[in-house]
């Protein structure tokens, strides 16, 4: 630990891997405990990913035009949830890379439908064995009733993903 980390008093010792967040019933420390046990998990899933170059974003709109098909900047800028000028880098680094590939949209010539490569698709596909593998090896271990509570909690994030 960091000399400077440790005066401050900003690590704090976690709770076991089978613990509840001591104040299950708070809703706000509830929520926090969540967000932050969220992003470890998604930090470590993103660690099991075919050998690249890309950074989250790029990787993150690759996925979105793996699982959803073509797509114009647009509607991948809104998938993503960033602006549009954002998303011509991060396509224009994607397609330098040959993981996707721009053609005419033939519902209007105006428009530029981006697509992934053969290549964009065998990663996508290594990254995703990677990933379950991973992870299927920890939901093994757990005791019935928690891949209960497992596949109880997995509903509640869906619906709370797209609220």
């Amino acid at each position: 630990m960091h000399p400077q980390t440790a005066a401050l008093g900003v690590i704090k010792a976690q709770p076991p891997l089978n613990s509840k967040p001591a104040a299950a019933n708070n809703t706000a420390e509830l929520s926090h405990e969540f967000r932050l046990a969220n992003g470890r998990l998604a930090r470590r899933l993103r660690q099991e990913k075919a050998e690249n170059e890309l950074g989250s974003g790029q990787f993150s709109a690759l996925g979105v035009l793996y699982v959803h098909g073509p797509l114009t900047l647009t509607e991948l800028s809104e998938f993503e949830r960033v602006t549009p000028p954002s998303m011509t880098r991060t396509v224009k680094c994607l397609v330098d890379a040959g993981l996707v590939a721009r053609t005419d949209s033939t519902l209007d010539g105006r428009k530029i439908v981006l697509r992934t490569t053969d290549a964009a698709a065998a990663m996508m596909t290594e990254t995703r064995k990677r990933r379950d593998a991973w992870l299927v090896q920890r939901v093994a271990q757990l005791s019935p009733a928690q891949r209960s509570t497992l596949a109880d909690a997995t509903t509640i994030m869906k619906e709370l993903a797209d609220s």
